[in-house]
Parts: structure tokens; C-alpha cells; sequence
């Protein structure tokens, strides 16, 4: 006879994943004689693998950040679902559809209220504790690669991000880029396949080596870079949370959305630059905006540089892992 299931919808990206890794071990450990499933791109498998929280992906999509309509779900239904994909009765919906027999949402009856202000990963804990399932938001390392780095010790610089709104302006990229490089430091400069003429414009503007361009890595070299670099700097987007849940210094460039939302613990190695009119406001721009958004562009290079050196950069060894 086969398991028991427990059914998980997070069908989002990257960061999305990494902040659900409390809420997916959580669950993990409350289930022990279940097998957990989560439906998420097929894109994330590598990652999904990397963490270690789960034991099936099920491959769900759906067009840019949207609820996937149908959950391609066979057998009988899940024991439990859990939707960690968002507040409302769109994401419910199709977990609803499979019949569980127990449904964790926020847009359940049974489930606690929606907070607007609550960090991200701590979101999802808070669903679980409600239901009874002991959840800590700060369990969010997932193991080092075994992989090796192909840039030990490098500068990681991740100019893009999925919005221009979240996108730092290459030319200033290219000025830490530059600064770091004739101080001595070796930098390399990520990107995904489509950000390919982004990573070379900054690498080139930087005076970087030709072999300083890493876009579009596999995931396991993209994670063995991050784990073994001396810092990242990146905006508000997936390479900053998987320096997060690796323990790799990092800096991270915010607008427009807070970083109580969605930021690094505050913990030494970690850094984030934001200057908002209103700081108590999490969302005081529009994160999908086709421009960088203004709070993010009041963020200078020279800032950038004095807190990579408070996030350990001025360090002789690569950081420890």
C-alpha cells in the first residue's frame, strides 16, 4: 500500500522557493510516514532537489506570477494540501478541487488572517503554526553543493531581475564591478540565458576578463559559485536568497519592495540598501513597473561598496561554508 500524500502548491519562482524551505521542512517533519509533494515549475526541479524538503515535484504552471487553473494530480486525493502559493480563493481553488482531506490556506475559514507586513518566510510558518505544526522561519539553510565552483572566492555580481523594476542600472554594476576588480578581488558576473548581453555589457563596461561572464549555468554550478563566493551583490530576486539560504555574504539592493518583506535575516554577513520616502510602507512602488523604480536609484555605488565591506568582503579568505 502506498503513502500517503501531503500535497504543497508553490508554483512561483526561485526566491518563491527558498522562502517556503521553513514551511516545506516544517511540514516535512510533521509528516514523516507521508510522501510530500510539491507542484511547482518543472524549471525549479534542480533547485527543488537542492533543498532537500520534498520528495516529488509536480510539474504546474501557469502564465507569469498567475494561480495555476489545474493541478495535474492522480490517485486518490491528498491526505492534506497546502497552499503557499498565495492569500485569496484563486490558489485554493484547484487545491480544493482534489479533495483533500485537509486543506491549510489562508482563504480557508480554518486558516489565520492575511497580514500585508509580514515577511515572507515567515508568512507560511505562521499558516502551519495556526494548524498546529511547529514551523521556525529561520531554518532556511538548505545543504552546499557538492558540486565545485568554477570562481572559488569570486565577487558574484547578478545585474538582472525577472522586472526592470527591481533592476539596478548596469552602468553602476559595472562601476563596483570595475572598483573591485583593480582593488585585486576577482569578480564574475551571473545572469539567466536571456540576460546574456546584460552580464557582457557590465563585464565589459567593468573591465572584467572574458571569463568573468557566467549567465546561464546549470543550477548546481550556479549554487556551487554562490556557496563558495566571498560576497553577492544582486537585487531583490532569486540569486539573493540562495545566498541567503547558503550563508554567503551579501548585499542586497531593494525598491520597491521592502526588504521586511522579502530581505536576509539581519544577520552581519548580510546587507540590504533601501531609502524610501516612507520606510513603513512595504510597498511604496509598483514591483512590476517597466523602469527601475526611484528608491531603487538612489542606491550609489560607492554605498554598495562600503557594505560589501561590512558583509566581511575585506576578508583575506573566501567565506567558510
Amino acid at each position: 500500500m502506498s503513502a500517503p500524500r501531503v500535497l504543497v502548491l508553490r508554483a512561483l519562482g526561485l526566491g518563491d522557493l527558498l522562502t517556503a524551505v521553513p514551511a516545506l521542512r516544517a511540514l516535512r517533519r510533521a509528516y514523516p510516514g507521508h510522501r510530500l509533494v510539491l507542484a511547482a515549475s518543472e524549471a525549479l526541479r534542480p533547485a527543488v532537489i537542492a533543498t532537500g524538503t520534498v520528495d516529488e515535484l509536480l510539474p504546474t504552471t501557469a502564465p507569469l506570477r498567475e494561480v495555476p487553473t489545474h493541478i495535474p494530480w492522480t490517485g486518490p486525493p491528498p491526505a492534506l494540501a497546502v497552499d503557499l502559493h498565495g492569500c485569496g480563493p484563486e490558489s485554493a481553488a484547484p487545491l480544493r478541487a482534489l479533495r483533500p482531506g485537509t486543506l491549510f490556506a489562508y482563504a480557508d475559514a480554518s486558516g489565520p488572517a492575511w497580514a500585508e507586513d509580514e515577511h515572507e518566510r515567515a508568512r507560511w510558518c505562521r499558516l502551519l503554526t495556526w494548524h498546529g505544526i511547529p514551523a521556525d522561519a529561520s531554518d532556511f539553510r538548505i545543504p552546499p553543493p557538492t558540486t565545485p565552483s568554477p570562481a572559488p572566492g569570486a565577487v558574484i555580481l547578478h545585474p538582472g531581475a525577472d522586472a526592470a523594476a527591481r533592476r539596478w542600472p548596469p552602468d553602476r554594476f559595472a562601476t563596483v564591478g570595475a572598483a573591485l576588480h583593480q582593488a585585486g578581488h576577482q569578480v564574475v558576473v551571473t545572469g539567466s540565458g536571456t540576460e546574456t548581453a546584460l552580464t557582457r555589457q557590465v563585464a565589459q563596461d567593468a573591465g572584467l576578463p572574458d571569463d568573468a561572464v557566467l549567465a546561464d549555468i546549470p543550477f548546481p554550478t550556479l549554487t556551487a559559485l554562490v556557496a563558495s563566493a566571498r560576497a553577492v551583490v544582486v537585487g531583490d530576486t532569486g540569486i539573493a536568497h540562495l545566498a541567503t539560504a547558503l550563508g554567503t555574504p551579501s548585499v542586497v539592493l531593494f525598491g520597491p519592495v521592502s526588504p521586511a518583506l522579502w530581505g536576509p535575516p539581519q544577520l552581519p554577513h548580510h546587507r540590504t540598501l533601501w531609502h524610501p520616502d516612507n520606510p513603513s510602507l512595504p510597498h511604496p512602488g509598483n514591483p512590476h513597473a517597466t523602469t527601475p523604480d526611484p528608491f531603487l536609484l538612489r542606491i550609489t555605488p560607492p554605498e554598495v561598496l562600503t557594505a560589501l565591506d561590512t558583509a566581511t568582503l575585506s576578508n583575506s579568505a573566501p567565506h567558510p561554508h
